[in-house]
């Protein structure tokens, strides 16, 4: 009885660090196709992004000129939280439930993570029922 214990409890131990490293590959820098470059970490069990950097934005727009809250409008962007509370699904193999917020239009959006490749990651946003699926280059 006891060995089937430890085999089982080996087992799970096995699992949860195998499905940890897996939910992991998502850590790292992008640069996304309107050229801002983010990173995304990891808080406990949850996965949120910053923006670290940009190319082609003048003084003005790097501020959150956009912000819904008008409050925030003069935040600059660089190191602002963009993405937040993506949660990784071990059966679907992909990072769900988590919001992005586009400083462009000063929208959010629902935001999931379909596919990790070598060199980029398949990301789908959506408002409503509109959806747009984009690659991020890995940094």
């Amino acid at each position: 009885m006891n060995n089937t214990k430890l085999i089982i409890l080996t087992f799970s131990i096995i699992t949860t660090l195998m499905t940890a490293q897996e939910a992991d590959k998502l850590i790292g820098k992008y640069r996304l196709p309107n050229q801002l470059e983010v990173e995304l970490y990891k808080v406990d069990d949850k996965y949120f992004g910053k923006i670290i950097g940009f190319d082609n934005l003048d003084d003005e727009s790097q501020l959150d000129i956009n912000n819904p809250d008008k409050a925030l409008r003069g935040e600059p962007l660089l190191g602002k939280i963009i993405i937040e509370n993506l949660s990784y699904d071990q059966t679907k193999n992909e990072w769900v439930n988590g919001s992005m917020y586009g400083p462009e239009k000063g929208l959010i959006f629902n935001l999931r993570i379909t596919d990790i490749r070598e060199n980029e990651i398949e990301v789908v946003g959506s408002k409503y029922f509109l959806w747009k699926t984009l690659v991020w280059q890995k940094l």
